[in-house]
């Protein structure tokens, strides 16, 4: 199901990398999160225990390395050495069926299990349907689905990506896709955040960081300062590459408060996750035109649970207003004729070092989509204000 190490999202790495680089020994607790209260078959735990277990054969090779040399270029070579040496510890994961209800914990040294979300949710995606044998299209329509999209694209001038390796169908069927994006989405199709696939393909690894870098700063420093040390930080690593900031791990106007000069002028973009799209892209032109910047010299990458039709309303609102870009999911890489699972891996608490283990949350601009316990959640949006 997971054929290389590097059968990940690019953000998992950059943000390893920032982590080792900051947070040496800080530690943290990831749990599964099944939104869909999707029913999972019986044995379907004992089966995940043995693909995990198989995470622990994978290396970097030194093809793969020099791939990340040469087009990750803000990765270091310290980094990748460490990569090199980089072997997932399958001990880190633990799994609990009950009937069926399926629980994961994670937990570890936050610069090793970094790693385990994106390739733990492929898996439990991917096994969930081989175990159901739910019918799905023909590869030949699958492809067809692909191809329309791609000529939709197309003509609505947009660039899109592929986000979709956390709920894919299926491995093989991810290649299907990227590959057929490959040969009939351009100019539209400009890469994807799966780097093995980017490698395959000669595409750009798309992606900087994700909510749980806000998330962990928010448990070291607090909420009130999590944005802007978790800002400052990608800066300190990054010194301007990988220059989009997601902007909705404490809601957006709590993002843009901290987002100040310095922060706009320096990043190229912001990534929109939750919510309204639309109201988004109001309050982010709005943004930068009262702190004197032009809006259609920045970019907003849209990424919430988008489709051709999503794509297309966002686009004519947008066009000429700001530069924008999308990076789609499920509906790329889970569009066979089933009802894909929502889930969710999320950190649930951090433990810098020289602290106590803290409870982390998330509170997006869908108020569905918050996580965390409800005390932390409630104390948090008294300190920051929010409704």
């Amino acid at each position: 199901m997971i054929h290389s190490l590097i059968d990940n999202d690019l953000y998992k790495f950059t943000m390893q990398n920032a982590v080792i680089k900051i947070f040496q020994r800080s530690k943290v607790r990831y749990q599964f999160i099944n939104r869909g209260a999707t029913q999972f078959p019986d044995g379907f735990a004992e089966i995940l225990r043995k693909e995990i277990s198989k995470l622990g054969d994978l290396r970097l090779s030194k093809d793969e390395k020099e791939y990340l040399r040469e087009r990750c270029y803000y990765l270091d070579p310290t980094y990748l050495d460490f990569l090199m040496g980089y072997i997932f510890d399958p001990s880190e994961v633990g799994v609990i069926q009950k009937g069926g209800d399926l629980q994961i914990l994670i937990e570890g040294y936050w610069y090793r299990t970094i790693l385990w979300e994106v390739p733990l949710m492929a898996m439990i995606s991917e096994l969930y349907f081989k175990m159901t044998s739910q019918s799905i299209y023909s590869e030949n329509k699958i492809i067809d689905i692909a191809k329309e999209k791609a000529a939709r694209f197309n003509m609505l001038g947009v660039s899109v990506a592929d986000f979709g390796t956390r709920r894919r169908y299926s491995f093989d069927n991810h290649d299907r896709i990227v590959d057929a994006f490959k040969s009939y989405g351009k100019p539209s199709f400009i890469g994807t955040s799966n780097v093995y696939f980017a490698k395959k393909y000669d595409l750009i690894p798309v992606g900087t960081h994700a909510h749980e870098w806000f998330m962990f700063h928010a448990a070291k420093y607090g909420y009130k300062m999590a944005n802007k040390l978790a800002l400052d930080n990608w800066v300190k690593v990054y010194r301007g590459d990988l220059g989009i900031a997601l902007s909705d791990t404490f809601t957006s106007d709590v993002f843009f408060k901290a987002f100040d000069t310095k922060f706009t002028k320096l990043f190229d973009g912001v990534r929109q996750d939750s919510g309204d799209p639309i109201l988004f892209a109001k309050k982010t032109i709005e943004h930068y035109k009262q702190l004197r910047v032009d809006p259609t010299a920045k970019t907003i990458i849209f990424s919430d649970g988008l489709n051709p039709n999503t794509v297309e309303e966002i686009a004519k609102f947008c066009r000429g207003k700001i530069k924008i870009s999308f990076g789609i999911g499920t509906n790329f890489t889970n569009d066979v004729g089933v009802e894909p699972l929502n889930i969710v891996v999320k950190i649930i608490e951090a433990k810098a070092e020289g602290q106590d283990w803290i409870p982390t949350i998330k509170l997006s601009d869908s108020p569905g989509k918050y996580t965390g316990d409800e005390d932390s959640i409630r104390l948090c949006k008294g300190i920051l204000n929010i409704d």
